[in-house]
């Protein structure tokens, strides 16, 4: 078509349909566009987007500054770490969140950390499962397993424990103030799963402390 032939279908003057093909049509009403796609049967759509200025936040991003916490401390004190570690052959389930390695001390240390318990005894279910499948599969040659949870600190993770301290209590038996010294410090993890709190806003990993 002419532009005088798109510009008697869209209702604008011969001119205007020139300026807008020469990139002039920044000031064109969005109506226009609409009824220019129409006119040339290429229907127009707009939408609104993210600015392109902001990083969109992963969906995990919660766990993953965790992680990220776990593995900063790791490297400090000289160990090597692995992030999402598989428990078992590739292409089956099965991860551990960190898992850290020290061939000084010779030992592997599997981190889970948990954003928010909602089933404590499936979740103690799981890490078993990958303890036996590492145990079984991929713990290093001469190296002792150590294990331990890291609850992210907020109400909810809270209320879990104040009401179930037997059961975290026979469910990790390692002292939390040496196994912060372990992930903190690079100390040697006490004998015995456990747990501690982790507040990746503030950067700490610190103590879990049961009612008597």
């Amino acid at each position: 078509m002419t532009q005088e032939q798109v510009g008697d279908r869209v209702g604008v003057k011969r001119a205007r349909i020139g300026e807008l093909e020469r990139g002039k049509g920044a000031s064109a009403p969005l109506a226009l566009w609409v009824r220019l796609g129409k006119a040339v049967d290429r229907p127009f759509a707009a939408s609104f987007s993210r600015d392109l200025r902001e990083v969109p936040e992963p969906v995990d991003a919660g766990h993953l500054a965790a992680q990220e916490l776990v593995l900063r401390f790791a490297r400090r004190a000289g160990r090597s770490a692995e992030f999402e570690l598989p428990t078992r052959p590739s292409g089956s389930p099965g991860v551990v969140d960190v898992a850290i390695r020290d061939d000084m001390q010779r030992v592997l240390i599997l981190v889970e950390i948990w954003n928010r318990l909602t089933d404590l005894g499936a979740a103690s279910r799981s890490t078993s499962r990958k303890v036996v499948d590492v145990e079984g599969a991929i713990l290093p040659a001469g190296f002792s397993l150590a294990s331990c949870w890291l609850l992210v600190d907020n109400a909810a993770n809270r209320v879990i424990v104040r009401r179930f301290p037997e059961i975290v209590r026979a469910r990790f038996p390692g002292s939390s103030r040496d196994w912060v010294r372990a992930l903190v410090d690079g100390s040697e993890p006490p004998n015995g799963p456990g747990i501690a709190w982790v507040d990746p806003r503030s950067g700490t990993i610190t103590e879990l402390r049961l009612r008597a």
